[in-house]
């Protein structure tokens, strides 16, 4: 079966291999999207669909680039991305110390970023904190154990967390109690599998294999 990218709408034979430990099939070679943000696409178009927008603001964390042309196209003025260190997002921000009031946003991207923060329940909570009442926020980190969330502050170089962690800037692997984390900072959480909305056609078509994970569909609690 041929592959199809629904985030730059092309065509491909196939996907292209991606990772430190490759994975076959996982990268578009138009846009460079990978699994999870094929998924997460699919999952934002259709928390938007039917929605007027116009008015509705997006802060984008730590900002992929195949991203940032679709949200401008829907959010125009109103799309703000942020990082620590990447000079081309709008802002400099530190998600432990958001220098905005509460309830500034009406959505929230933020994927593979919190693996790297040490303090990252106060980076939920501060999430949670900006985010509005009836607004949503995707938070997505690789779950690399089926056990608890394994952190161990001792390990403290990037040799060390490339050998337990798989990556040299990863401060633990996420387990199957992430949802529970979320849910003590101050969200409502619910898990979004690609089986869920997609067909088993459309889900091998798009290459969202179960290197996607699942998306972590949050709201602040009532």
């Amino acid at each position: 079966m041929s592959r199809y990218c629904p985030i730059c709408e092309t065509d491909h034979e196939k996907f292209n291999s991606f990772g430190y430990i490759p994975r076959e099939d996982a990268l578009c070679p138009t846009c460079g999207s990978l699994e999870r943000h094929r998924l997460s696409w699919l999952v934002i178009k259709d928390k938007i669909k039917n929605k007027d927008i116009t008015n509705n603001n997006l802060l984008h964390i730590a900002p992929e680039k195949i991203f940032m042309e679709k949200f401008t196209n829907l959010f125009k003025e109103n799309y703000l991305t942020a990082d620590l260190y990447d000079k081309n997002a709008k802002i400099k921000m530190d998600i432990t110390n958001i220098e905005y009031p509460k309830e500034s946003f009406d959505y929230i991207y933020c994927s593979h970023v919190l693996e790297h923060i040490q303090d990252d329940k106060k980076a939920m909570g501060e999430l949670n904190r900006v985010l509005k009442k009836d607004g949503w926020a995707i938070l997505l980190v690789p779950i690399m154990t089926k056990g608890p969330t394994e952190e161990d502050h001792s390990i403290n170089t990037p040799e060390e967390r490339m050998k337990h962690y798989g990556h040299p800037d990863h401060v633990r692997n996420y387990g199957c109690d992430y949802k529970e984390r979320l849910e003590e900072s101050g969200w409502e959480v619910e898990v979004i599998y690609a089986e869920d909305f997609l067909t088993t056609k459309e889900i091998e078509l798009m290459g969202i294999t179960k290197a996607a994970g699942e998306i972590y569909f949050c709201t602040k609690k009532r």
